[in-house]
């Protein structure tokens, strides 16, 4: 029995209705099938892990690439002694009703301002605050003469990883490597994400 974990793609959002007329958001994922690369061992690597890839490449493979055959190759510690080279993980290690935590990188924002990043409510529009509504106000004590680490200003947002828990499979589709959570997962469409049970 393998670990309840494998590697999807995000192909987007949807809704479906229950049988009471009820619109149950869900998102679907393209999940596996993965296939086992690498077992580590305590002995040789000092470590247990099973290392697993997604996404053959389509391109023929020259000898300087041996082993880079996939797009995506992701390390998982746990017991090795159940896995051999040249398993495949597919979507059947799940079933519909099951809770999964989903992980992925959000999506890329760019540069944004305190207000769009942390919601501030900015600056008066009248009282002496001329061009200033949108900025952050005071950020730290003049006596010190620096900024304190982790205070809230602009810069980049979105581009982190993410995990969404307790996400409940609605449907799977084993004919095509097909799940459907419901509610959002992290990241953008066609971006890789890890399902584990």
């Amino acid at each position: 029995m393998f670990m309840k974990l494998i590697l999807g793609k995000k192909l987007g959002m949807s809704q479906i209705f229950d049988e009471k007329g009820n619109e149950i958001p869900i998102t679907l994922i393209e999940a596996g099938p993965c296939v086992i690369l690498q077992i580590k061992t305590k002995e040789k690597d000092g470590y247990e892990a099973i290392q697993i890839g997604f996404i053959p490449k389509i391109k023929r493979i020259k000898k300087p690439e041996k082993g880079k055959e996939f797009k995506y190759l992701k390390e998982f510690k746990d017991d090795v002694s159940k896995y051999k080279i040249g398993d495949k993980i597919d979507v059947s290690i799940f079933q519909e009703g099951n809770k999964v935590q989903v992980s992925g990188v959000s999506k890329g924002k760019g540069f944004a301002g305190v207000m769009k990043r942390w919601g501030f409510h900015g600056l008066p529009e009248t009282h002496g605050s001329k061009h200033e509504q949108r900025s952050h106000g005071s950020t730290g004590i003049a006596g010190i003469r620096h900024l304190f680490k982790g205070t809230k200003m602009a810069g980049r947002m979105g581009s982190e990883r993410k995990t969404i828990k307790n996400l409940k499979i609605i449907k799977i589709d084993k004919e095509n490597n097909l799940i459907a959570v419901r509610g959002a997962v992290p990241g953008i469409r066609g971006g890789l994400v890890e399902i584990q049970g």
